[in-house]
């Protein structure tokens, strides 16, 4: 029986993880159809901010023939319409952005070193792994706190397999203390913790949670295929094993963590910086 068993939980995880190459190849296909539109959205607003500037211009060569009133309130609107537009464009690329980290994770070339904006890529997907638990969990919400050198230089990482890291550990600390919050109620804040600095020769990475921590068991089967602590059709028991590969082997670098049950985990990935 006990093999019976296995064996079905390995046939859902291997559904799950099939499930999910799908839906990463529909989102890849969604995010390059989304672009375009996108395009067109940011260089209309463009455009319109250049035109708003002509008809300010023409405005002001006749405001002699405005009245006071009107002027003021031509001058309200003008500055409304170009606040608007700002946010408009604004939000546009930071949507372009998204999409663009999207199709780097999906068809970036295999082990493919290229100097990337680190803190960058960290942001964007510690934020993609929120607003995904978001959608997923009633009620999600926490606190966190990013710490990221200023004038980070430019890191020849593998950037679709970096992105993919940090998304596993992120989507991890959101889960846990969703856990934890599940359990204790409004009595927890959870929060998690991101710093990303280079010292001594090397990129630093930490993420920091609050949440649920480590048994021993789990700490000592962590980077096994397959273990996975999360729910039948949650968890694929794959992305620890796949985070210690990207870091340790295609990175030459380090994945380490501490944690203690009941208080929380800290994951710290180093790379060495390349030249």
């Amino acid at each position: 029986m006990a093999m019976e068993k296995e064996i079905d939980t390995l046939q859902q995880q291997l559904k799950q993880q099939e499930k999910l190459a799908s839906l990463g190849m529909l989102s890849a296909g969604i995010a390059h159809e989304i672009q375009n539109p996108l395009n067109f959205v940011i260089n209309f607003s463009k455009m319109s901010d250049k035109l708003l500037k002509d008809l300010t211009e023409i405005v002001e060569d006749n405001e002699e023939n405005l009245p006071e009133e009107d002027r003021e309130e031509v001058e309200d609107i003008v500055a409304d319409l170009k606040e608007n537009l700002a946010k408009i464009v604004e939000h546009g690329e930071r949507a372009i952005s998204i999409i663009q980290g999207i199709l780097l994770v999906s068809r970036g070339k295999e082990n493919e070193y290229i100097p990337s904006d680190v803190a960058h890529i960290v942001k964007e997907y510690v934020w993609l792994s929120y607003h995904a638990m978001r959608a997923n969990y009633k009620n999600f919400n926490i606190s966190i706190h990013e710490e990221y050198q200023e004038d980070l230089p430019r890191i020849m990482v593998i950037p679709q397999d970096l992105s993919r890291a940090v998304l596993n550990l992120m989507n991890n600390a959101c889960y846990t203390v969703w856990k934890k919050s599940q359990r204790l109620g409004d009595d927890f804040k959870p929060a998690i913790s991101v710093k990303v600095f280079v010292s001594e020769g090397k990129l630093h990475i930490s993420i920091e949670d609050n949440g649920e921590g480590m048994t021993e068991e789990v700490k000592q089967r962590l980077y096994e295929n397959f273990f996975t602590t999360k729910p039948a059709g949650q968890g694929t028991g794959l992305g620890m094993a796949i985070t210690k590969d990207i870091i340790e082997n295609k990175h030459e670098g380090t994945l380490t963590f501490e944690s203690q049950e009941g208080q929380g985990t800290t994951f710290h990935i180093t790379i060495p910086v390349k030249k």
